[in-house]
C-alpha cells in the first residue's frame, strides 16, 4: 500500500510521514528497521543521563518515550486493522515521561526493551494485508488509517534520531 495521502491522517503527522522515504510500510520495515536498530543500540552509556538543556529529557527519557509511543501506535494499528471502530484516546507524552522513571533504569535495559518492541511492531506491520492497512479508525478524535500509523511509527523514530544526533551526541 503506498504512502498515505493527506486525508488519511491528521495534518500534524505529516512531519513524521514526510521523513519516511518508502513506497509502503513493508518497504519502510525493510529500509529502516536495521538502521534504527543499529542507531538506538549504539547510544553511548556515558551520555545516558545527559539532557541538552535544563528541563529537557535525558537520552534515557527520550528512549523510553519512543518505546511508549511505539507501543501506543502499534496498539492503534491493531485496533484499526481489525476493524475496531471504538475511538482511541490521545495520550500525554509529558505525563508518560514524568511517570516512567527511565532515570532509574540502565540504558542497556531500555535498549533491550526498544529492540523487542521494534521487532514486535515490524512483525505486526508485515503481517497486515493491503485491506487491513487501508482500514480507517479514529485516534485522538481524528480519522487515521492503519497504513498512516505505520508510516508515523517510522517517522517518529527518525525524528527522534535526528534530535539525538543534533542535540545529544
Amino acid at each position: 500500500m503506498p504512502k498515505p495521502l493527506a486525508e488519511e491522517h491528521p495534518s500534524y503527522f505529516s512531519k513524521y510521514i514526510n521523513l519516511v522515504d518508502a513506497n509502503s510500510v513493508a518497504e519502510a520495515v525493510t529500509i529502516y528497521a536495521p538502521l534504527l536498530q543499529k542507531f538506538y543500540s549504539s547510544l553511548p552509556e556515558e551520555k545516558a543521563g545527559y539532557a541538552y538543556a535544563p528541563g529537557k529529557w535525558t537520552i534515557k527519557d527520550l528512549l523510553q518515550h519512543v518505546i511508549d509511543t511505539e507501543r501506543i501506535f502499534s496498539y492503534r494499528v491493531v485496533r484499526i486493522a481489525r476493524k475496531d471502530k471504538t475511538p482511541l484516546a490521545s495520550f500525554d507524552e509529558n505525563s508518560y515521561a514524568a511517570n516512567a522513571a527511565a532515570g532509574n533504569r540502565t540504558l542497556a535495559s531500555l535498549v533491550e526493551e526498544f529492540l523487542a518492541v521494534r521487532k514486535s511492531t515490524d512483525l505486526l506491520l508485515n503481517s497486515l494485508s493491503e485491506a487491513q492497512l487501508a482500514e480507517t479508525g479514529v485516534a485522538s478524535n481524528m480519522p487515521v488509517t492503519a497504513n498512516a500509523i505505520g508510516f508515523i511509527i517510522f517517522g517518529h523514530l527518525l525524528h527522534h534520531k535526528q534530535v539525538l544526533e543534533e542535540r545529544y551526541l
